[in-house]
């Protein structure tokens, strides 16, 4: 690419991140005019509730990278719990779905199965975690893997599927191994695929992280969030709201920008 396409490709960039900024900035200060002008104690200002933000969670000393003890609490569990149910949903999703993908029978036969399954609302199925794992570390988990595992299965075994039948035909004349066959055809072409299974389903883990916090537990977000609401403190409701909004937005951009590099990296 020439220089002169790379200037161009930059500057779009930077417009688009600079309009990006202006909307957000100017819907915040919309925010502040409207709750500002009344008098609701539901709805505190964005001004009160990245205050209250600021001062619950980091406004700790240089030693704890200015967390405080709420936030060791609070956000570190809830981000822990969700990458750990990500990452196994993950790995359980992708090692299935590429197995359903290439087998020629087996998605035909559990297919109405799987669809039942990822049917079901997780939240629904709370109750039935509680009975098997009880409250506590094991049903948030089970929580967060149920609901974000079928978008990785169902996305990585389509793209399994559609692997070129050129490239398969061309491994199978040169009597390439199957693992190497495997490595080198089928999981490259399944990768875009799979990328977009585990986009989906880390918002999905944001918010079956939440949900498991809301029932019987001691720490997290959701606790956090239910003790606020019992204790009427709306600005620290609102604060963890606007928290989980950024979480999500900064762990989306991190896998955007590892993808864009997989996707550069792996021949397609």
């Amino acid at each position: 690419m020439s220089t002169e396409g790379t200037r161009v490709r930059t500057r779009g960039r930077l417009t688009g991140a600079v309009l990006q900024l202006t909307v957000l900035i100017v819907c915040v200060l919309l925010w502040q005019l409207i709750t500002a002008g009344g008098d609701n104690t539901f709805f505190p200002t964005p001004l009160q509730i990245i205050t209250r933000t600021w001062e619950l969670w980091f406004s700790g000393g240089i030693g704890t990278l200015f967390l405080t003890e709420a936030a060791f609490e609070d956000v570190l569990p809830s981000i822990g719990r969700l990458l750990l149910g990500w990452l196994v949903a993950g790995v359980a999703g992708v090692a299935l779905g590429l197995a359903l993908g290439r087998s020629r029978n087996a998605l035909a036969y559990v297919g109405p199965l799987l669809s039942f399954a990822r049917s079901i609302p997780p939240p629904a199925l709370l109750p039935v975690f509680m009975v098997l794992f009880s409250i506590g570390f094991k049903l948030q988990l089970a929580t967060i893997v149920f609901g974000c595992v079928w978008p990785i299965l169902l996305n990585s075994a389509d793209g399994a599927r559609s692997v070129d039948v050129t490239k398969t035909e061309t491994a199978r004349a040169f009597r390439i191994s199957r693992p190497l066959w495997f490595g080198s055809v089928v999981l490259p072409s399944a990768v875009p695929k799979i990328f977009a299974g585990l986009r989906i389903s880390l918002s999905l883990a944001l918010i079956m992280m939440v949900i498991s916090e809301l029932v019987g537990a001691s720490d997290g977000l959701g606790h956090a969030m239910v003790l606020a609401r019992d204790q009427l403190d709306y600005e620290q409701l609102w604060g963890g709201i606007v928290l989980i909004g950024v979480l999500g937005y900064v762990l989306n951009a991190i896998l955007s920008a590892v993808e864009s590099r997989v996707l550069k990296a792996v021949p397609q």
